[in-house]
């Protein structure tokens, strides 16, 4: 098989995930903060198990009491819906272990006298952008989170009796001269009632994938697997243990791009993890916009402390109509790539980021309390103009 023929497979999972639940609690704590006070600053990690949820981490600005972050950990349980035995929004332990940032972290991170802020850690991000989907995302990923979307919106509606809220899908696409031409095996798993068999869950699901999929793009009845095990009845936290940031391809593009290995959730925007990855996809997206390449990744690095990336990489894969290395310096020229640079343009100090916990941080809308900014496609005329 040539390179531009070939299969690859992505999944997603759903809200309702150990993961996902974890990822959920943790982003609303940051929202908490946010609302409160723009320039706080958050780290959180929730871990989730039967009854119990756990959340440690260190803060620094409004003073929130530990009462208050148990309230909005059980709100976010109750927003995705488990009330069942071995995990209930109501009855599981909530243990809170918040402590103020390290002064180490903070001097680093400051803007002191004519030292500009820092970043919040060290590392390398990612941004991904290519002309597979209108969202300018990689097709597999794109569809696999649809694909849990649909199900979601429908149990929370009331629509679907009998469908529990953890669940996972995984699309497999064939490439032919590297554009995906059809799938050729879908997998999802749903939580379900005891009452309801596998072939009655299989139905169920089935008008989603259809309805996400392009019209043809269906693979054969014999690779639509829906519950592979037979039954999917123990679910959430009860089923398995999860953990904040540990869907970090799930979150992303599904393995079609690179990844510097730094989750999002629970994370304020001073963490370049987050802010700067956000920024990478910002920009490859309008690079691709701008008819500039059909595929891009852009990396960025950062060291703690310092303002400025250590270095500006642009690969456009064969299909850019410029250089690289004129995109590199296009980029720079559309926007002040400094952790500062990169909240204000993309106006990031909101509490924006419960609504990115699940279904994946890219190919959103961009919405009008200011969530999903960095979809956005305005620096499309800018870097033209930078680039001709």
């Amino acid at each position: 098989m040539s390179e531009s023929n070939y299969l690859f497979t992505s999944e997603s999972v759903s809200e309702g995930h150990p993961d996902k639940v974890c990822d959920l609690i943790s982003d609303s704590i940051v929202d908490r903060y946010l609302s409160e006070d723009p320039e706080a600053r958050v780290a959180v990690e929730t871990m989730a198990t039967t009854d119990l949820v756990m959340i440690a981490g260190e803060t620094r600005g409004p003073d929130i009491s530990p009462d208050e972050i148990e309230r909005v950990a059980r709100q976010a349980v109750r927003d995705i819906g488990y009330e069942q035995k071995g995990f209930h929004w109501r009855d599981s332990s909530v243990q809170v272990r918040l402590h103020s940032q390290s002064a180490d972290i903070a001097v680093g991170v400051d803007a002191i006298g004519n030292k500009d802020e820092g970043a919040g850690d060290q590392g390398m991000m990612f941004g991904y952008a290519c002309r597979e989907t209108e969202a300018l995302m990689p097709a597999p990923i794109f569809f696999s989170h649809k694909i849990l979307q649909l199900l979601a919106e429908r149990r929370h509606s009331g629509e679907l009796v009998g469908i529990g809220p953890d669940s996972k899908s995984q699309v497999t696409l064939r490439y032919i001269d590297g554009q995906p031409v059809g799938a050729t095996s879908i997998v999802v798993s749903t939580q379900h009632d005891p009452s309801l068999d596998q072939d009655h869950v299989r139905e169920i699901v089935r008008p989603e994938v259809e309805k996400v999929l392009p019209a043809g793009w269906m693979c054969p009845e014999d690779e639509f697997y829906v519950n592979p095990t037979g039954r999917f009845v123990v679910g959430g936290p009860d089923g398995d243990c999860g953990l904040t940031g540990r869907k970090i391809i799930v979150d992303t593009y599904g393995g079609a791009a690179p990844h510097g290995g730094g989750a999002f959730s629970g994370k304020d925007p001073t963490k370049v993890d987050r802010s700067a990855a956000y920024a990478a996809r910002y920009l490859a997206k309008n690079v691709v916009a701008a008819g500039l390449a059909d595929k891009c990744t852009i990396q960025l690095a950062y060291a703690i402390g310092v303002p400025k990336p250590l270095s500006v990489y642009v690969n456009t894969h064969g299909t850019g109509s410029v250089g690289e290395a004129i995109l590199a310096q296009a980029i720079q020229g559309a926007m002040d790539l400094s952790p500062r640079g990169i909240r204000e343009h993309l106006k990031l100090n909101k509490p924006i980021y419960a609504r990115t916990a699940a279904y994946g941080h890219f190919g959103r809308e961009p919405d009008t309390e200011g969530g999903f900014s960095w979809e956005a496609c305005d620096l499309v005329q800018k870097l033209t103009s930078l680039a001709a």
